[in-house]
């Protein structure tokens, strides 16, 4: 199925990066509210800050985001250290094949990592990505119906 990921996972801590480098990718897109952090926080808690070095140890990183608010995207771009490109209207590619186009990186090379199956996948997906989805990295604080539309999304990608 299209929208089914090549890795599903519980959350982006449980990415495997040794593995994600002997299959060739060199670059990690990921979704922003709920993949890497709260949802319109603006804020990475210091776990996620401590991974994402990790990560950039030995992978190009940045944010794709469809947010459109001004001013929540300067509060992230005042934390964030990497290239950010909002108002992306997922699963639309044109945002995030220029954000990839600017960096000289192709989808072959890329893994796209996401929480919606619906945006995030189907996009990477389209940009020929390796794609990853997580669950929410806030899941044990989201309300009851958020928990129960994400649950009815992932309808669509069962193994």
């Amino acid at each position: 199925m299209f929208l089914k990921p090549d890795y599903n996972l519980k959350s982006i801590y449980d990415i495997n990066l040794e593995e994600l480098k002997q299959k060739g990718i060199k670059a990690m897109l990921f979704d922003l509210d709920s993949t890497l952090m709260a949802s319109k926080t603006a804020f990475y808690d210091e776990k996620t800050l401590n991974w994402l070095e990790e990560v950039k140890k030995d992978f190009f990183v940045a944010v794709v985001s469809n947010n459109h608010n001004p001013e929540y995207m300067e509060k992230v771009r005042k934390v964030t250290d990497f290239p950010i490109a909002f108002e992306a209207a997922k699963p639309d590619t044109k945002v995030a094949k220029a954000l990839m186009d600017e960096h000289n990186i192709t989808g072959e090379v890329t893994a796209f990592v996401g929480d919606r199956p619906l945006t995030d996948t189907l996009c990477g997906k389209r940009l020929g990505c390796t794609t990853i989805l997580v669950d929410s990295i806030s899941a044990d604080r989201e309300k009851p119906i958020v928990r129960f539309v994400r649950k009815l999304e992932r309808l669509t990608v069962k193994k």
